[in-house]
């Protein structure tokens, strides 16, 4: 069922028949059987499964038809029939695997058994469970310091997966949490605590019934989030302005044909969504937010001038912000050539934008990672958030800053103690809870823990969930450090690369997915998620496990525990048995939690607290803090383009339609026009005529560093496209191998995978 390779204009909406035929081919493809289709009508409903792949929230958990293309797409591909067992790997040496595509380890099914890397024969040969927790006691116990291991977290990975994953590294005497989160919203994370207290959205999905205007940065819902786009389609329909934001013109946020509306099926209709768009250059989000700013205070100027109403919500920064003068006069002083330059917006432009932001009088921003995933990506979350500050839309009805996190539960993984940079409080209340004195040593996180790797400074890499080797970048430098390790660790449900680019010992461990029954001790056990609006959800699976040697993730951190610390203070096995004395012990260390049990079993769970949602900012100030960013001029970037001219480009990563980050269900992106493959470049047409390429051309791409490594991507199909000039697109993680290891957002470390200088040159 592979398409032909070609590229063809879509000329349909997203969502619709278009969305039902993939639904119907992708169960079809994965060999789901008939028996398990009712699973799919349990997704987000209160008696069944949180659905494993995007983290936006579930409208009322009553909907028998509350689930979304890619939604089934991460159901199928955990209720494959395909099976990676033991005969799989006998049959296939690493070396052979290693020559396989990405999409291709994916469709070799569910692994069913635990793993040991046999070096003799090149093959993973099966291990007792036993036996496996023994090897990863006896390489970690032999460390002669707890730091030398590392421990990455996916943001598929329960509430109580993560607690107990953090609470036995901690006592062994370590804060390295490499997790995904460092890769996409950290510098949410790093960047909004010191404006306005919190590193969270502060909306939930109630506002969005209430908003007058939606500022959409940076995000392509209707591949990453689809159901989002249900909500914005509620939004137009009800006549609130959405604006998008963003380099590329997506479909999902043109026209959307609702699969749950059977007469916009039925008439083959659709429905608008955002009103206008608007279209910075790559990592020109910075000058173009700045410049809305900018003009809000020159409307407050010309409306006090003339006695009119005024622009700014005074009320509120008076009350509840501080340091707005010096802001103030920094947004005066700015430069409007350098902002139109260095945002790729026309003037008038960026005035339109402020007009409509003016006009609202309940506004949510939403950003994805093509706000996160540059240099300056800390200082445009933080403008962003002073933006809405101006106008009090913080902690308003209607209004508020609304972060859309990718993997289901990667908000909820930092929430509960996967954090390299913990707080003191929370090392605190953990060390009196479980009686020990938990490390104060910040640890590595994603980059960090690669650069350790090749140093030798960290020998162990254990994986709970994800495909590290693939999600990471610098690509030839990451396989370096992962292949340096004594012991590499991976728990997961399906073959990916990060199994094949092995420690000296290597192990798989085969776990449960979100969508599988979960029995201990003969009881169906539920595991809780946070979502992007801080809701806690409680999920309990439908499926019969792909194979009766599979364990939880729960159980194998706790079986990884027990044999390297022993029962003497942390029942761990106890804690396998019964999830639910996982959550009571969470309730006792993290505020938010208390009642746990009880309040998650309610249907739709319970919303944490936020406290910039009540206007209480928990900055040092005490107050929302307006803070003075400047643009710099003199980056990397600029001096690629200052070197090599108009023939200098600047490359984003993207996901396909058929891709959930790292995973590949199949090689089209329809509503791109793709088909059949993935090894494409998306290019302007006066850039092609530039470079005297023709559509079609196979190229290349060199990345340009000023550390002096050839980084080379080769055998990209241009594709003329609708992208800003001097701008690329191709995707990820074929494109991960240009982002240097040290090219990373300022105060977050996150790699600049949007924002990538690069040549193109023919292919050879």
């Amino acid at each position: 069922m592979a398409s032909r390779p070609r590229i063809a204009p879509y000329p349909y909406p997203s969502g619709g028949w278009g969305a039902l035929k993939q639904v119907a081919i992708n169960l079809v493809r994965e060999k789901v059987a008939g028996s398990k289709y009712k699973a799919l009508f349990k997704q987000n409903q209160p008696d069944g499964f949180d659905c494993p792949g995007c983290a936006w929230p579930d409208r009322d958990h009553a909907s028998t038809f509350e689930f979304c293309e890619n939604g089934v797409k991460a159901v199928a591909a955990e209720a494959t029939g395909r099976r990676a067992g033991p005969d799989f790997f006998a049959a296939h040496s690493v070396t052979e695997l290693m020559e396989q595509s990405d999409h291709q380890l994916e469709q070799h099914g569910r692994l069913t058994d635990p793993l040991r890397y046999d070096a003799a024969s090149d093959r993973y040969r099966p291990v007792a469970w036993d036996e496996a927790f023994a090897l990863i006691a006896r390489h970690i116990g032999g460390l002669d310091d707890p730091r030398r291991a590392s421990y990455y977290t996916s943001g598929r990975t329960s509430n109580e997966a993560a607690f107990l994953f953090q609470l036995m590294v901690r006592r062994l005497g370590s804060n390295n949490f490499p997790d995904c989160s460092n890769m996409c919203h950290e510098p949410t994370s790093r960047g909004l605590p010191l404006t306005v207290g919190v590193g969270k959205g502060t909306v939930t999905l109630d506002d969005f019934e209430h908003c007058d205007t939606l500022l959409l940065f940076g995000q392509n819902p209707a591949t990453n989030h689809p159901r989002m786009v249900g909500e914005l389609r509620e939004c137009s329909r009800r006549g609130a302005t959405i604006v998008a934001i963003n380099p590329l013109r997506e479909r999902g946020l043109e026209r959307f044909a609702s699969p749950q509306h059977p007469l916009e099926m039925l008439t083959l209709g659709s429905s608008r969504i955002a009103s206008v768009f608007f279209r910075p250059r790559p990592g020109g989000d910075l000058a173009l937010i700045k410049g809305v700013a900018k003009r809000v205070l020159e409307l407050d100027d010309a409306a006090l001038a003339a006695g009119g109403e005024r622009v700014l919500d005074t009320a509120f920064i008076a009350a509840h912000c501080t340091d707005f003068d010096a802001f103030a006069a920094d947004l005066r002083s700015e430069s409007w050539p350098m902002l139109v330059e260095e945002s790729g917006v026309a003037r008038d432009d960026i005035e339109e934008l402020a007009a409509i932001y003016a006009r609202g009088r309940a506004v949510i921003a939403t950003w994805g990672m093509g706000l996160t995933q540059h240099k300056n990506a800390v200082q445009t979350i933080r403008l962003l958030s002073n933006l809405m500050m101006m106008r009090g839309n913080i902690g308003r009805r209607g209004a508020g800053l609304c972060p859309v996190r990718g993997h289901s539960n990667v908000q909820g993984d930092r929430t509960v103690g996967i954090e390299e940079k913990p707080d003191e409080a929370f090392l605190r209340r953990l060390g009196e809870v479980y009686d020990f004195t938990p490390p104060r040593e910040h640890g590595l996180d994603v980059v960090a823990t690669i650069e350790a790797m090749r140093r030798g400074d960290v020998k162990v890499f254990v994986g709970l969930g994800g495909n590290f080797a693939m999600a990471t970048p610098d690509t030839p430098r990451t396989w370096e450090g992962l292949r340096a390790c004594d012991l590499s660790v991976h728990i997961a449900t399906k073959l990916n690369r990060s199994h094949l680019v092995h420690g000296r010992e290597a192990l798989i461990l085969p776990t449960l997915g979100r969508t599988e029954i979960d029995l201990q001790d003969g009881v169906a056990q539920g595991v809780t998620v946070e979502d992007s609006m801080s809701m806690v959800h409680l999920s309990f699976g439908m499926n019969t496990p792909a194979g009766p040697n599979l364990r939880s993730e729960v159980a194998i951190v706790a079986g990884m525990a027990q044999a390297m610390l022993g029962a003497d203070t942390v029942d761990w096995a106890g804690y396998a048995r019964h999830y639910a004395r996982i959550r009571d012990d969470i309730a006792r260390v993290i505020d938010g939690f208390d009642d746990y049990n009880r309040r998650v079993a309610v249907p739709g769970g319970f919303h944490l607290p936020v406290a910039a949602r009540e206007r209480i900012w928990k900055t040092p100030s005490g107050k929302a803090q307006f803070l003075v960013q400047s643009i710099a001029t003199d980056t990397p970037l600029h001096r690629a383009r200052a070197a090599h001219g108009a023939k200098l480009l600047t490359l984003m990563t993207l996901r396909s339609h058929d891709q959930f980050n790292t995973t590949i269900y199949a090689l089209d992106d329809r509503y791109r026009g793709v088909f059949g493959q993935r090894r494409v470049v998306f290019i302007h047409r006066d850039d092609l005529a530039m470079l005297g390429f023709a559509p079609g051309a196979r190229v290349d791409i060199h990345g340009v560093a000023e550390d002096g490594i050839e980084r080379v991507a080769v055998g990209f199909v241009l594709v003329e496209y609708d992208i800003p000039r001097g701008s690329l697109g191709a995707y990820y993680p074929e494109t991960n191998v240009l982002v240097p290891l040290d090219s990373v957002a300022d105060g977050a470390n996150t790699p600049t995978y949007k924002s990538i200088p690069v040549l193109l040159r023919l292919a050879s």
